[in-house]
């Protein structure tokens, strides 16, 4: 009984995914059944937009920004949070938790009124803000999972050995980190990518590749969504893939160290 629950939620779930992509190689407009046969005219109208090349190009800045941001203060923050001891450091990772657990709607209202607020016009801007604040508690989970199993004593020695703390953090915490930031910030780039209720509010005129596939279905519904879903869909998997990579490399260098 069990496994058959398993398999009918696992063709519930995929059967959507595959069909997408079956009908985005699909010769003609049609959208169901008979499958007539195999054609790339749809990835080809796609990448021949304007518009989708826009939106494409407005996602690809938004996520390389707000993964700065993300990565420069979450690095600083897992550090920080390393650290501390006692109830402080419980607050802190309950005050990092909360933007995870909230709705994405409640922080899209709340960063629309902040924004109305302080009379900063919605923007590409805006979505970076949003975007940075949505992938930040996923980038310090992420990294002080791997900063559990620092051991500070190599800080302390080096700054015995007369090391200032820039100078201890670049040549010792630094190199051992590297590979966790790194998939750390490949997941932002996913998950930014990937964005769409924050974005929803906080955006202007600019448009992003999730908001742009909305008004396509709004418009119509055609292949073209299907060829536009099923890139984004691979762009995806392959930034998490390489995430992936990157987080199995490091565990393999660390068992080599070990031994």
């Amino acid at each position: 009984m069990t496994r058959l629950f398993t398999y009918t939620y696992m063709l519930f779930l995929y059967a959507p995914i595959v069909l997408i992509t079956l009908f985005s190689f699909h010769s003609t407009p049609a959208l169901s059944f008979p499958f007539e046969g195999f054609s790339l005219r749809w990835y080809e109208a796609i990448f021949t937009s304007y518009d989708f090349r826009t939106a494409l190009l407005n996602s690809a800045i938004v996520a390389t920004a707000s993964t700065l941001i993300t990565t420069v203060l979450g690095t600083c923050s897992a550090l920080a949070l390393m650290r501390m001891k006692g109830r402080f450091k419980q607050v802190f990772s309950f005050l990092n938790f909360v933007p995870i657990a909230l709705p994405g709607l409640f922080l899209g209202i709340a960063l629309v009124i902040l924004f109305s607020l302080i009379g900063l016009p919605r923007s590409l801007l805006t979505i970076t803000i949003g975007h940075a604040l949505f992938t930040f508690p996923f980038f310090v989970e992420s990294v002080r999972s791997r900063l559990g199993y620092f051991d500070l004593s190599l800080e302390e020695a080096a700054r015995d050995l007369g090391a200032s703390p820039l100078t201890a953090f670049r040549l010792v915490t630094f190199p051992i980190i590297r590979p966790t930031i790194l998939g750390a910030a490949i997941l932002a780039v996913a998950l930014s990518l990937d964005e769409f209720l924050i974005t929803v509010f906080v955006t202007g005129t600019d448009s992003t590749l999730p908001l742009l596939i909305l008004s396509m279905i709004r418009r119509t519904v055609d292949p073209t969504i299907n060829a536009a879903s099923v890139a984004m869909l691979v762009l995806t998997l392959l930034i998490i893939a390489l995430a992936g990579f990157v987080m199995k490399f490091r565990r393999r260098q660390l068992e080599l160290e070990r031994t």
